[in-house]
């Protein structure tokens, strides 16, 4: 969980690339991650509302193919939609960026709030010719987890 406040948007973003790069995630795949973490954090504070805690949730899964990035909040009186900014618009081009860079995203309604997630491809680099495998566990299931921020 983070504050509801665009501080928000530098925290989410230094976890991610510091776990992505510790993990040895190829550096233009961290930059694709961090970038659509941040657009989504970004969005979330411009048009959506807090959760009930008065923060925002802020939340990733990453396997040997793929990063899942999620961020919930409590809502818009819009959905949340990718524009056509015009080239002389000063914003709307949050989600275009993450529909470009994601293999796809979406969005959750789940009682009182609401997630926009994305999906991202993870390159790693390959070690003795076999290509890295890597995914976030729960320690006791065994079962992957989002992890999140806060």
């Amino acid at each position: 969980m983070l504050p509801y406040a665009l501080s928000s948007v530098a925290v989410a973003r230094q976890r991610l690339s510091a776990e992505l790069q510790g993990a040895g995630m190829r550096a233009a795949a961290v930059d694709d991650a961090v970038l659509v973490m941040s657009e989504l954090v970004s969005n979330s504070l411009r048009h959506a509302h807090p959760l009930p805690s008065g923060q925002l949730r802020v939340a990733w899964i990453c396997s040997e193919s793929q990063i899942e990035i999620a961020v919930s909040d409590g809502g818009a009186t819009t959905e949340p939609r990718a524009g056509r900014p015009t080239l002389s618009s000063l914003g709307g081009r949050g989600l275009g960026i993450v529909e470009y860079l994601a293999d796809r995203w979406g969005v959750r309604h789940e009682g009182d709030f609401t997630t926009v997630w994305a999906i991202v491809h993870a390159t790693w680099p390959a070690r003795n010719g076999q290509a890295r495998k890597t995914e976030t566990r729960a320690q006791k299931t065994g079962t992957p987890e989002l992890r999140e921020v806060g």
